[in-house]
């Protein structure tokens, strides 16, 4: 699907389409729309558009034109196939049309948005809008500025944007993956979420991608944490499975005094620092509520700081329309005062490369560094995780001697970097990837599936 051609319905014509001569030589006797197929008769003509009869479009559940003119198109197999109908799946529907999901509405607005851009037609739906029956889905389409319902054919492809894990858990989720992976061939991509221990267990796989992974373990002992915090001077515990940086507490040893010292936020939203004599008694204060099997141990690093507060990164990569990684955004994180972490929830700031560093040289060399790095690892996960996996967002830090380390990857990344100014058209372009991703997963779907469905 290398070439898009603008989409045109015609009331006077019966049972046919009109194709460009460029198309190719074969003469296709059918055509598709989605897993929706029919016969028709192709005829070439001069002109650079797809002109579809008024009978063909309604038996192909082809929406109007107006929700993304133009879409691409190619024949294989005697069947020309237009799209692609790309699903975006979620959950937590509402019975407000103007909000259909929520809070997040404006973001799944702003992804649908690049729909006449990519030269694809995407969709919201969840499990409660397929009917199994007749092969349908009451899709939410974006028209304008206001929110529709359409029924269309099963999509080419499926994107994973299910909110949290309780939502992946939920055995009706799990039978509609099977099911539209199994019976229908359906790729699917991004699928799940990561599991911070499951991801560096897999990437210690790999020889060089070991270099960038501080050490980290499953919580066992506190003699873990102790000959760590001798090796290191500082280490963190993270939920295994947590997001925006909740949960997340530094730990700090003075040598000198023989102190313990704790850096958390607590769930008023206040950021803590307090002295223990011994660590059975900080994490008997600190901890004792908490589940600490469901926790990691991690290496602290002294990384680079910013008007003596922490720096981190978050590279954000996506697979392209040609199925290759490639760096789409890459913004600093500067830590609020006091805290343990550079997470915006948690009082960070986001900042450039350019407004962090005040040397351009500085500025080439970590932009570089950081993106080899993210495009590194990104092509080792995508080997070592099942499914197809269209975009990552990396947490990358950088120490005082300039080496770079991996904190977490993340299959569904946030996206509050995106509000500042100057990263703005990198929000643009990481929306724009993750449909055209979608362009080229149907296209070797239907070409190769033997590559696809291995």
């Amino acid at each position: 699907m290398r070439k898009k051609y603008r989409i045109e319905i015609n009331s006077q014509m019966k049972n046919t389409i009109l194709i460009p001569a460029d198309l190719g030589s074969t003469q296709p006797v059918k055509v598709a729309f989605g897993n929706k197929m029919v016969e028709v008769a192709c005829l070439p003509h001069t002109k650079q558009k797809i002109v579809i009869s008024k009978d063909i479009q309604a038996e192909l559940l082809l929406p109007e034109p107006e929700l993304y003119g133009s879409l691409h198109a190619f024949i294989d197999s005697q069947t020309l196939f237009i799209g692609p109908l790309i699903g975006i799946l979620t959950s937590g529907f509402t019975s407000f049309p103007l909000n259909p999901v929520g809070k997040r509405t404006t973001f799944f607005a702003k992804l649908l948005s690049v729909n006449k851009i990519v030269g694809a037609l995407s969709f919201l739906f969840g499990e409660e809008h397929i009917d199994w029956e007749k092969g349908m889905i009451k899709g939410q389409f974006l028209m304008g500025s206001s929110w529709t319902t359409i029924s269309v054919p099963f999509p080419n492809v499926v994107y994973d944007r299910i909110p949290n894990r309780r939502s992946e858990k939920r055995a009706a989720f799990k039978i509609l993956k099977e099911r539209m992976q199994t019976d229908y061939l359906i790729p699917w991509y991004n699928p799940g979420f990561f599991s911070k221990m499951e991801i560096f267990e897999r990437l210690q796989q790999d020889d060089y991608a070991c270099s960038f992974l501080p050490e980290t373990h499953p919580f066992t002992s506190f003699s873990v944490m102790e000959r760590m915090l001798a090796d290191y001077g500082q280490i963190y515990i993270k939920p295994s499975n947590g997001s925006l940086g909740l949960g997340i507490h530094q730990i700090i040893y003075d040598r000198l005094q023989g102190h313990y010292y704790c850096r958390y936020r607590e769930s008023a939203g206040e950021n803590r620092l307090r002295r223990f004599t011994s660590l059975e008694v900080l994490m008997k204060h600190v901890f004792h509520k908490k589940n600490l099997a469901a926790m990691v141990v991690q290496q602290g690093i002294q990384l680079l700081r910013a008007d003596g507060r922490l720096v981190d990164f978050r590279v954000h990569t996506n697979k392209d329309e040609n199925g290759e990684w490639q760096v789409a955004a890459i913004a600093g994180k500067v830590a609020g005062h006091g805290s343990p972490t550079t997470h915006i929830h948690n009082g960070g700031e986001v900042k450039t490369i350019e407004e962090i560093f005040e040397h351009p040289e500085e500025q080439q060399q970590y932009r570089k560094e950081l993106s080899e790095t993210a495009l590194y690892l990104s092509k080792i996960l995508e080997h070592q995780v099942e499914g197809f996996i269209g975009e990552i967002g990396f947490d990358l830090g950088i120490d005082k001697e300039g080496r770079v380390w991996l904190f977490e990857a993340n299959s569904k990344p946030g996206r509050s970097i995106f509000k500042h100014p100057a990263l703005r058209d990198f929000d643009l372009l990481t929306r724009k990837l993750s449909l055209a991703y979608g362009v080229y997963l149907t296209e070797k779907a239907i070409t190769t599936p033997e590559e696809i469905f291995k």
